[in-house]
Formats: structure tokens, sequence, C-alpha cells
């Protein structure tokens, strides 16, 4: 990946020795499994793609990538983007407004729906720091 990071629906990642990797919490609380599509020094290849277990106080940063909108005056986040759409999750804090909107229930509390592209606003890439200490 490059310095600049490309908007993805969600995902993590890590800043590790001079480079930004796609990333993976786990699998204990201090350790990041970082990606690569490129074979590199002390990464093990696995079913196309590289792989190298590393903690994250090794990292220079880490982040939670996300998209985030809104659609019907009510923040969401990007899940997917196909030909029906954008798949949409809500984070707002209100289940009745969410199925008047016409989210579905996908679990207790937790609301999806898909939508035409055009009808979802204020696209933005949101970086979220991540602590490189599981514990700060």
């Amino acid at each position: 990946m490059s310095e600049h990071i490309a908007p993805v629906a969600s995902g993590f990642v890590a800043h590790f020795e001079g480079m930004n990797h796609p990333a993976a919490l786990g699998p204990g609380p201090a350790e990041v499994v970082l990606f690569s599509e490129e074979e590199r020094k002390g990464f093990a290849a696995s079913s196309g793609y590289w792989s190298r277990k590393v903690t994250r106080s090794e990292l220079s940063w880490l982040v939670m990538v996300r998209t985030i909108g809104a659609f019907g005056g009510e923040p969401c986040v990007v899940l997917d983007e196909d030909e029906d759409g954008l798949h949409i999750a809500y984070t707002g804090h209100n289940g009745i407004k969410a199925e008047a909107l016409g989210y579905w229930m996908v679990d207790h509390g937790a609301y999806e729906v898909v939508v035409p592209r055009e009808e979802v606003v204020s696209i933005r890439v949101e970086r979220v720091p991540v602590p490189t200490s599981p514990f700060a």
C-alpha cells in the first residue's frame, strides 16, 4: 500500500518498517497480523498472499479505516458496494428510527439495508487511531 490509504469499507492498516500494510488484530491482545500481496522479508506465504505476526509495539501506528456517511439524516457505515447500491449499517442509537428508514434488524441492536448510492450523503473515510499498546 502507498503512504496514502485508499478508501475501504472497513479494516485495519498498520505502518511497519516504513510501509503500510492491511492488518488484523490478534490472535493475542498485543499481536497484529500484517498482510502483503508481494513477497516480503519475514512474511510467510499463505494462499496467494503473505503474512507476518508482529507485536503492536513494533508498529509506528495502527488505524481502523472505515467509510461512513449519512442515510435519511442518520449516521451509517458503508459495508459494501455492488450493482444494487451501498450495503450500509445504521450507527445511530434509535432502532425505531432505523426500521422507519427501511433498515432490517440483523442482530439485537444492529440494522442493515441496501440503498442506491446517491441516497447516502456526506461519504468520507474515517481513520480511527488504535493504540499500539493493547491496554492503553
